[in-house]
């Protein structure tokens, strides 16, 4: 039988989320001579800002190149941050001996075929609603918020829950 993913998050000290169709709807404005936008959910930045300063690690894996969104997440004051991830495993190996992090620790979500083998990785995998087929198959956790609507705060607001890490004295003040 399956463990029940909330007593996977009971082990997790670190997020780590793919960017487009995660952190934002996976829709990509686009306008002649101007660089591609991207919106991404207020919501989700402070449960990302929270989580840090409670001294979870946050990371980024996007095969996206936008200095934009490098920019949003450094201000966000997320530090490891790989963009252009051609090979999202790779990454997730360098994560990993980064940190000296056990599997059980890391939480990954994604959202489509590009993720499919960091989530395999992880010990704890999500994605967002509207996340591919193929991906949802594989995730402990399926989001009930789709990819930029949420879906990062939930699961982020779900294992500090969990960890009893939620709603603590200054949780409300920065």
């Amino acid at each position: 039988m399956k463990q029940n993913y909330k007593e996977l998050l009971n082990h997790v000290t670190t997020f780590v989320f793919d960017v487009d169709g995660v952190l934002t709807d996976g829709s990509v404005l686009l306008i002649p001579g101007e660089q591609p936008y991207r919106a991404f959910n207020s919501k989700d930045g402070y449960a990302l800002q929270l989580a840090m300063r409670k001294e979870y690690r946050i990371a980024i894996i996007t095969g996206g190149r936008s200095e934009a969104v490098r920019e949003r997440m450094q201000g966000l004051g997320v530090k490891d941050i790989w963009m252009g991830a051609s090979d999202k495993k790779e990454a997730m190996e360098e994560l990993f001996l980064m940190y000296d992090l056990k599997r059980e620790e890391v939480l990954y979500m994604g959202d489509d075929i590009p993720d499919f083998e960091v989530l395999q990785m992880a010990g704890v995998a999500c994605t967002p609603a509207d996340g591919a087929p193929e991906i949802k198959a594989i995730c402990d956790y399926v989001s009930q918020k789709a990819g930029g609507k949420g879906c990062v705060r939930d699961i982020i607001e779900q294992t500090l829950k969990v960890q009893d890490n939620w709603m603590k004295d200054g949780d409300h003040t920065w």
